[in-house]
């Protein structure tokens, strides 16, 4: 006889507003509610949390880990930004969820279980090291424009001043690439979880609530595209 799925539920909004109103929770509930029942499934433990994303001092999320453990339940988030935009918090959360697993409802094809432990911790290492590589090249393109002598952040530019103008125009070219950089680890993480075109990637870009390189929160295939494009030639 098979045993159905069991499964932690954890929600988590970012303010107290959120909270009281229902914002964001019931988009949440609906997309777990989805999944569940989708693969035949049960929730046998709920924890709600209004805290921000950046701390890592969650009683409800460490009462939903202990719980998964004593259950030997999966934890079901509806998006991973539900539960961290850290890299070095998601490995800890991996760590301690038990055998189970992490299910995240905008990352369907991200199997439970070790195998799903895994792929996640490859997700966080490539997030992690895409950060370190960003900073490292920001802070070497502001020291080699330091010893050059421009001005960093002087916005009184001189009419006619070729030289001033291509360093303005190669610090704008250098920020997209920054940006683009920024939004490779995503596109990995989404290819990982199963995502094949270019349409599948923007999908799961826009779910994560990923922003583009201008600032949009809604991806299409030439962004993705052109993403690649750069950090690959950046390469």
């Amino acid at each position: 006889m098979t045993t159905a799925p069991r499964f932690v539920a954890y929600y988590r909004v970012s303010t107290d507003k959120q909270g009281r109103s229902g914002l964001g929770l019931e988009a949440q509930r609906e997309a777990i509610a989805r999944h569940v029942g989708s693969c035949g499934g049960e929730i046998v433990a709920t924890f709600e949390e209004v805290e921000s994303g950046k701390r890592a001092d969650r009683p409800a999320l460490a009462a939903a880990l202990a719980s998964c453990k004593a259950l030997g339940a999966t934890l079901i988030i509806a998006k991973l930004d539900r539960l961290a935009r850290n890299a070095r918090f998601l490995l800890t959360v991996v760590e301690g969820v038990g055998d189970a697993g992490v299910v995240f409802c905008d990352l369907p094809t991200l199997p439970a279980g070790p195998v799903g432990k895994f792929m996640l911790t490859q997700m966080a290492a490539v997030a992690e090291l895409e950060a370190g590589l960003i900073s490292q090249r920001t802070t070497a393109a502001l020291k080699a424009a330091k010893a050059r002598g421009v001005k960093l952040g002087n916005p009184r530019l001189r009419k006619g001043d070729a030289t001033t103008a291509a360093v303005a125009t190669a610090a704008r070219v250098s920020a997209a690439k920054a940006k683009a950089a920024e939004a490779r680890p995503y596109i990995e993480a989404a290819r990982a979880a199963g995502c094949n075109t270019l349409w599948e990637i923007a999908n799961a870009l826009t779910a994560r609530g990923v922003k583009t390189p201008r600032g949009l929160g809604t991806w299409n295939a030439t962004q993705v595209r052109r993403v690649l494009a750069s950090t690959t030639s950046a390469n």
